[in-house]
């Protein structure tokens, strides 16, 4: 059993964006796993594992316009299951 089940990837265009800013709030206020939070300040690449994933989209979307969205159910996907 997974502790964290959705791989949650998006990418976050907009301006002055800040990793840092960004991987914080995600630690301070986000439960999961697996952070990735990587690019400059016009676009970051998202990669987290959680439970929650609209919160994630929620938060990305207050930041800028998101877009190529991938939530994968790792759960199904260890079952043999397309995720």
């Amino acid at each position: 059993m997974l502790e964290f089940r959705y791989d949650t990837q998006l990418l976050i265009e907009g301006e002055n964006l800040d990793e840092d800013v960004i991987s914080e709030y995600f630690t301070e206020n986000l439960k999961g796993d697996c952070l990735l939070a990587v690019g400059d300040d016009e676009l970051i690449k998202i990669h987290f594992h959680t439970n929650e994933p609209w919160r994630v989209l929620e938060y990305c979307a207050s930041l800028g316009e998101i877009h190529d969205i991938v939530i994968e159910d790792m759960d199904r996907q260890a079952r043999g299951l397309q995720g």
